[in-house]
């Protein structure tokens, strides 16, 4: 019966994560094809609508944008309605925090930009691990960052969340982790992750 259970539950830990992973795609296709679709259906009748037309449409709009950002006009045109949006108080919560952290994602083949790192919590020999987020304060109020020092997010186990630390830069210990390795040591509480096989 040990043996049958260890062999239900590699099963388990092998199938759920292949699952979950295709499940959240297909979620997203889903509402990607849901939305769109619904406004081509606004402009052409229900007989000529076929599944997959929403999705495609959501491929086009977002390679012609990327193409019109290129332009001089569009970009001011663009900056213009951000600048808009970003009057508004609700909005301007969301929609900057979600700006920066794609911009942080696609910048970050930048040297520094989320280089892997440790602090040592004063007083103690426990250390977090980390990533540095920003090594300059420039637009900010004053008093955000000093000379010298860097933001440094420290992701939270198991949830999305997390401290962004201002530190002198001293106290940083690099570590020679690649970002991926990192972040799947910190979210999962440092457990050591293995195949199917290997539980056995």
């Amino acid at each position: 019966m040990k043996s049958a259970g260890r062999i239900f539950l590699t099963g388990v830990l092998t199938v759920l994560p292949v699952l979950a992973t295709f499940y959240f795609a297909l979620w997203m296709l889903t509402a990607v094809e849901w939305f769109f679709g619904q406004q081509l259906k606004w402009l052409m009748p229900d007989e000529y609508y076929r599944a997959g037309m929403g999705l495609a449409l959501a491929i086009v709009l977002i390679f012609v944008v990327g193409l019109l950002m290129h332009a001089l006009v569009f970009r001011r045109i663009f900056n213009s309605l951000e600048h808009l949006l970003l009057e508004v108080p609700l909005l301007r919560s969301v929609y900057a925090a979600v700006r920066d952290l794609f911009g942080l994602v696609t910048q970050y083949q930048q040297s520094d930009t989320l280089q892997v790192v440790a602090i040592t919590l004063p007083g103690t020999q426990m250390r977090l691990l980390g990533f540095v987020s920003r090594s300059d304060f420039e637009g900010l109020p004053e008093g955000v960052g000093h000379v010298g020092e860097v933001a440094v997010y420290l992701p939270m186990s198991y949830q999305i969340g997390g401290y962004t630390l201002l530190v002198p830069r001293e106290l940083l210990i690099p570590v020679r982790m690649s970002r991926e390795e990192a972040m799947k040591f910190i979210l999962t509480a440092g457990l050591k992750t293995t195949h199917g096989s290997d539980l056995a």
